[in-house]
């Protein structure tokens, strides 16, 4: 590999790892918490997906093994620049998460019992709900567009609360009902969202990263 195809590829993982390595220290509460930076980075300022995209990342990682956020981040980033692409945004997820977990560690060890900083976990928690309810009403405005996303997220709703099906077979339930609805649609001729796939020339709308 020649020095001008090392440095195009470093100036597309650069920014990949640095947005990563931002989003990490301010997602408190896990993947769901991130959805909103998420968001902001990828959607608005970088354009690496689109507004309705999100709801795709966070259905997909939450689908497959392993944490939610670092599964949103390998998917952000194979969808910008690959394979590459995707171990660089899990490396700027996890390393300054990482750092910070040792350092709190140390601190919580000494600092454990002092009440201000029982206090300030205690205050961070309805901070987090917050970001997830509003991650929620972001992805609802994208996600639920007729009478029938609105059944399947009703249903998905009563199942989480009223009975022990995990998440992932919700998720399943819900692409089977989509896939059903879908068809009895196309039968009637009734019209449909539109597919897009990630397969076509113009899916990507990143800015030259």
């Amino acid at each position: 590999m020649g020095m001008t195809d090392m440095r195009t590829r470093l100036k597309r993982l650069l920014p990949i790892f640095w947005t990563f390595c931002r989003i990490a220290p301010i997602t408190f509460g896990g993947g769901y918490a991130m959805i909103p930076v998420l968001e902001r980075e990828a959607v608005h300022k970088r354009r690496w997906i689109r507004q309705e995209d999100v709801a795709d990342v966070l259905a997909v990682s939450q689908t497959i093994p392993g944490a939610v956020a670092l599964n949103a981040a390998s998917f952000v980033g194979y969808r910008v620049a690959g394979v590459a692409g995707a171990v660089t945004a899990v490396l700027g997820m996890m390393l300054p998460t990482f750092l910070i977990v040792i350092a709190l560690a140390a601190l919580l060890l000494a600092y454990q019992d002092n009440v201000k900083v029982a206090a300030a976990l205690q205050g961070m928690k309805p901070a987090v709900i917050a970001m997830i309810v509003f991650a929620g009403y972001r992805m609802a405005r994208t996600a639920i567009v007729d009478k029938a996303t609105i059944a399947v997220a009703l249903i998905a709703a009563f199942l989480l609360l009223q009975t022990s099906l995990s998440p992932i077979m919700i998720i399943v339930i819900g692409a089977t009902a989509g896939i059903a609805i879908g068809g009895w649609k196309h039968k009637r001729g009734v019209e449909t969202a539109p597919v897009i796939r990630y397969t076509d020339p113009d899916y990507f709308i990143g800015d030259g990263i």
